[in-house]
């Protein structure tokens, strides 16, 4: 009879959740972090097939290098595809690794990622969390320069931070400058140095029971890091077709070739295969991991502690306290020239009372001689 039975629907589960998903669109963040002039803003616009952040006006590069400042630029965009809207969020970090002296510079971007998971979790705990503002990073993309001999000591500092905050997922810009055979020579050190320093770096699922996409996942996996060419430039290739990419006089490198560059890999991680996955882990690793720290460091209500030192800040206090004591000096010294007027006038009014009893004096003296004078008349 059991056999017999209709099915109780428990198999529809997964279409109502669907359902769900496609009515709420979903909301990703994306961080894009390295050096200026890697292309970044050209990496954004060519995935998502717009122009989602403006170009930066290179003509600052100067003035940066003289403030000292690591920005934090968020931009949003909402994006639509057959009806699904994804509410996208593209955090960059201006001016990070642009100086001569680096140290530090990565403070503000941790604090602002730690700032997220705070604010979340703050949120968390009011009585009404209907509105929650959520700018938890999903996913940092790590940009390195091609310069073919591996990771420099500030990109080794800053993943190993990045890593236990974010999915991380390291990026080589400008893969076109670098040959074939010195692109691959340059991931493995860069695999090599990773794995050696210990940097957790995000890593596709891998799906067991589908070989299909078990096999997508792995050979993901063996891309890393992914090696990138951006392009919003439609260029037309030697057999006629009109494609994405940048015209050389050997050819045209294409910015979806898979024999020229991981592209499309790395948008699969970000977008067609594992975005959620990426929402996911953000949201069961990352943030549950900062939570779990804070609960068990902190009392209910307290605030964190912050632990930001930025150069700029430095500078900017030490700015200050240096006009703050000169400015004390100067009242000092306006106080001093203010007391000694003070003391001399004291002075000259003690003297002229000094003066004035005497002359008090002098002429009580002389009012009793005359009145002695009288007296001695009246007398007589």
């Amino acid at each position: 009879m059991a056999d017999s039975a209709s099915p109780i629907g428990i198999a529809n589960l997964p279409n109502q959740r669907h359902k769900i998903v496609a009515k709420r669109g979903a909301a990703f963040t994306i961080m894009v972090a390295g050096e200026s002039g890697l292309g970044k803003t050209t990496f954004i616009n060519t995935l998502f097939s717009t122009t989602i952040k403006n170009y930066a006006d290179h003509r600052r590069r100067h003035q940066k290098q003289i403030d000292k400042t690591v920005e934090i630029e968020i931009t949003k965009a909402e994006l639509e595809e057959k009806f699904f809207k994804v509410r996208l969020t593209v955090i960059d970090t201006p001016g990070f690794g642009d100086y001569v002296n680096n140290r530090d510079s990565w403070q503000p971007i941790i604090e602002f990622l730690d700032d997220q998971h705070e604010s979340y979790m703050l949120q968390e705990q009011q009585p009404r969390r209907g509105e929650r503002i959520d700018l938890r990073v999903h996913a940092c993309l790590y940009f390195i320069r091609p310069t073919g001999h591996g990771l420099k000591p500030l990109d080794i500092e800053v993943m190993k931070r990045l890593s236990s905050r974010v999915n991380l997922i390291p990026v080589i810009a400008k893969a076109d400058t670098l040959s074939p055979n010195d692109l691959l020579k340059f991931k493995s050190r860069i695999r090599n140095i990773i794995q050696a320093q210990g940097i957790k770096i995000y890593s596709p699922p891998l799906e067991e029971d589908d070989e299909s996409a078990l096999r997508h996942a792995q050979s993901l996996i063996t891309s890393m890091p992914f090696a990138v060419i951006g392009s919003e430039k439609d260029v037309t290739t030697p057999d006629g077709r009109s494609v994405k990419g940048r015209q050389y006089a050997w050819g045209v490198a294409e910015v979806e070739n898979e024999e020229h560059c991981d592209f499309k890999k790395l948008r699969a991680v970000l977008i067609r295969a594992h975005m959620l996955d990426l929402i996911h882990t953000t949201e069961e690793n990352h943030y549950e991991a900062y939570r779990a720290q804070q609960m068990e460091t902190r009392k209910f209500g307290e605030a964190r502690p912050r632990k930001l030192d930025n150069p700029k800040f430095k500078e900017e206090e030490e700015a200050l306290r240096k006009r703050f004591t000169e400015q004390v000096k100067v009242e000092e010294q306006r106080f001093r020239a203010w007391e000694q007027k003070l003391i001399a006038e004291r002075d000259r009014l003690n003297k002229d009372l000094e003066t004035s009893h005497a002359l008090i004096k002098q002429l009580e003296t002389e009012i009793e001689g005359m009145q002695g004078s009288v007296r001695g008349t009246g007398r007589r």
